[in-house]
């Protein structure tokens, strides 16, 4: 029942970001669809208007609004799970992990907050504080290209799917309850998967179209090969970039959620590198036992 009505909250925050958008942005959310494609292009003019003047910026000031709106529901009405720190600590997370996931940590603060200021730049009054933000963001994604690579590489073998990814996702986490039942989960679970994918190889796209939009005057002769024209190429980017860019905002904040506010002390993992046996032992019931098996506890 408490789920439902989530749910329903969620649905009329979003129906009200759409609403906003017309206010906030004043303009009327009736698309004005223009007509320039040329003979033989991909005819993506109409759908790239369509997109930028009617669909994107209300998404991303659903995802804005909702996302937070909807985790803090779950923490007034479910709350944190709190574990012992009693026991024994258990060694997780490499220096070489914590060092290039810090890398991507940083890359990422930088560039949610100045993505978002670039997608409401009308908003914002656009001029030097928008501009700001674009050398900003293109600053942070140097970071991420440090770190993207060296955390597919680390961390591709453990995040592969298993069984237990499917049970993890029948159950939401466990997050939906107050009990300390053994959820069924590998040294990462199906949430943080998911995120690692869109992160990544996600990533890798958001960087080439990023990149593709930045620039812009350049000619690709393997582009025009199949047939596409500069202007194609930059509102494919565009499409690309804004719907990975709703992907990469909602997962980044529930990922910060929960390893700030969800499971007390979660984050310190990734700083200290070692977890609480108990969290391990509930939240990664099949790697517990993993590790238990090798007697690395």
């Amino acid at each position: 029942m408490r789920f439902k009505y989530i749910i329903l909250i969620l649905i009329a925050l979003t129906s009200l970001a759409f609403a906003s958008e017309s206010a906030i942005f004043g303009k009327d959310l009736i698309p004005n669809i223009l007509a320039y494609d040329k003979e033989g292009s991909l005819h993506l003019g109409k759908w790239f208007t369509l997109l930028q003047s009617t669909y994107f910026k209300p998404i991303f000031l659903g995802v804005l609004l909702g996302v937070p709106a909807l985790f803090f529901i779950h923490y007034k009405i479910i709350g944190p799970m709190i574990f012992s720190h009693d026991r024994k600590k258990i060694y997780v997370f490499s220096v070489f992990n914590r060092a290039i996931h810090t890398i991507a940590a940083i890359s990422f603060i930088l560039l949610i907050p100045t993505g978002v200021v670039m997608v409401f730049g009308d908003f914002f009054g656009g001029g030097e504080f928008v501009r700001i933000n674009k050398d900003i963001h293109a600053i942070a994604t140097l970071l991420f290209v440090i770190s993207v690579i060296p955390m597919l590489i680390m961390w591709f073998k453990e995040m592969l799917p298993t069984s237990d990814d499917i049970k993890w996702l029948m159950i939401l986490g466990g997050y939906l309850n107050k009990r300390k039942d053994p959820i069924p989960a590998g040294k990462f679970n199906a949430g943080q998967k998911m995120w690692f994918y869109v992160c990544t190889f996600g990533g890798i796209v958001m960087i080439a179209t990023g990149a593709i939009m930045f620039f812009q005057d350049f000619k690709i002769d393997f582009i025009a090969s199949l047939g596409l024209s500069q202007i194609d190429l930059l509102r494919l980017s565009a499409i690309v970039h804004n719907v990975l860019g709703f992907a990469v905002l909602a997962l980044f904040m529930t990922h910060l959620y929960m390893s700030v506010f969800a499971i007390k002390g979660a984050i310190h993992s990734i700083i200290t590198g070692y977890k609480e046996e108990e969290e391990i032992e509930i939240l990664h019931s099949s790697f517990y036992k993993k590790l238990n098996k090798d007697k690395k506890i």
